[in-house]
């Protein structure tokens, strides 16, 4: 009951701190963060947010980002909703008249870039699947840890294992789909159908213009492109359709126009580019050997916490798949976990090295989640504030890539990194990839010991 108490304590104070329920267009929440679309973004007290007990970080971008941790941030925005009445994903009505648009269109400028907008739109469509890849990997990692071990997999409950762990992936086209058209405006079923069209099993049987198409051809990227281009017309069918006949002409049309589309157009795309996509990652980590992958390695995991902090991370999900779609593994993700890994060392060394008692709380709050994987209550709470610290934790992260490039460990599934990725890894090199993580602990601890953290950082922060 105190822990729930707790929760909804800091859910009323971030609400009087955003400008209470009324400045909320509308919310919602990923593994450790609250997202927040505010009306007006001046109303938000970001100072006072940050120093909130329980708030580990605040970023600022087109949506007011609040960390507050894995598990609360559930419990949270469910109080949220019962104080407000708002529910997740609710957008309200907004006259922007009444708001401080000017100024709020200043502050997102610089954050509309492009590049940054599609990773947004790519997290917009995998955030709220990552609970069940999360879920369905732990099984499927588990029921391969044991084939592997000799059991047979011709035992129903074996065969239960694998319908279960394995099913979200066999899918997954459709669920990407759906996100895709509600996260462009569409209609989510329209979207839903266009991953269907794209990984049919009829598809095998027709030949189109001498072409034999594929079922699964393109991958996700395929669903993705399908499920935008069912938007794209249906917005534009919408403008000529007569209303009194909208709801049939409509989605008539945008299911026959973007399905033939999607047979001669985008599958044919998406396909050159997924294969590219996955040639190109296995041409960098293989290349000029064992010191040009360690290169690589070094690289990516060094450079991946910047994208953690601002949250564009998500991004990279649907490369991943695709990976998992062409070779049954991604051998990117174990590089990249390398740099949650480091931030757990550095962390250690601070908190052996500092006599502050409010850091000392928070490294101990965040180290849990740290070793799970879960990297924002650390970078927030403790490197990124530091400084320095962050920067000696991608040093310490591009050690531990380096090691897991070189010895090619890699993932049959996604959602995971830290110790919970271990049952994941293929081929059995379970232990090849503890190992790197035990190099990431230690190069990231040894980083922020020696050259990261002095007391008077952490007295800089009181």
């Amino acid at each position: 009951m105190g822990k729930e108490k707790k929760e909804e304590r800091l859910a009323r104070e971030i609400l009087d701190e955003i400008g209470g329920g009324e400045n909320i267009q509308s919310f919602t929440h990923c593994m450790t963060r609250v997202r927040l679309n505010l009306k007006d973004d001046e109303k938000a007290n970001i100072k006072e947010l940050k120093e909130k007990d329980g708030v580990m970080g605040v970023v600022e971008d087109d949506t007011l980002q609040i960390v507050v941790g894995p598990g609360t941030v559930n419990k949270v925005s469910d109080h949220i909703t019962n104080i407000t009445g708002i529910q997740m994903g609710e957008e309200l009505d907004v006259n922007e008249d009444d708001l401080a648009s000017m100024k709020k269109g200043e502050i997102k400028e610089k954050n509309n870039t492009p590049f940054k907008n599609l990773l947004r739109k790519i997290g917009g469509i995998f955030i709220p699947l990552i609970p069940g890849i999360v879920g369905s990997g732990i099984i499927n990692g588990t029921a391969g840890f044991l084939n592997n071990s000799g059991v047979d997999t011709s035992l129903t409950w074996m065969q239960i294992l694998i319908v279960l762990g394995g099913s979200i992936f066999s899918y997954l086209a459709i669920m990407v789909g759906w996100n895709t058209a509600k996260e462009f405006g569409g209609t989510p079923v329209l979207g839903g159908i266009a991953g269907i069209i794209t990984m049919n099993p009829a598809l095998a049987d027709i030949t189109i213009f001498g072409n034999d198409l594929a079922p699964g051809y393109g991958g996700l990227i395929g669903a993705m492109f399908a499920a935008w281009l069912m938007v794209l017309f249906e917005k534009q069918f919408r403008k000529v359709v007569p209303n009194t006949v909208d709801i049939i002409f409509t989605p008539l049309l945008t299911i026959l126009v973007v399905g033939f589309l999607t047979l001669v157009v985008v599958q044919p795309f998406a396909g050159i580019l997924s294969t590219g996509i996955t040639a190109g990652i296995n041409a960098v980590l293989s290349l000029g050997g064992a010191l040009g992958s360690a290169i690589a390695g070094a690289l990516l995991s060094g450079f991946f916490l910047p994208l953690v902090m601002l949250g564009l991370h998500h991004g990279l999900t649907p490369i991943h798949m695709e990976l998992i779609n062409s070779l049954g593994s991604t051998a990117l993700l174990p590089i990249l976990a390398m740099a949650g890994a480091s931030q757990v060392g550095a962390a250690i060394a601070i908190f052996v090295k500092t006599r502050n008692k409010r850091l000392r709380n928070v490294i101990k709050g965040g180290l849990p989640t740290g070793f799970l994987g879960i990297g924002e209550p650390l970078i927030y709470g403790v490197t990124l504030p530091l400084g320095r610290p962050f920067i000696t934790a991608c040093l310490g992260a591009s050690f531990g890539g380096a090691f897991q490039a070189v010895v090619g460990t890699a993932s049959s599934g996604i959602g995971l990194s830290g110790i919970p990725l271990i049952p994941l890894i293929v081929d059995n090199k379970f232990l090849l990839y503890a190992l790197g993580l035990l190099i990431a602990y230690i190069a990231g601890f040894i980083f922020t010991y020696f050259f990261g953290f002095k007391e008077e950082m952490a007295d800089n922060l009181n």
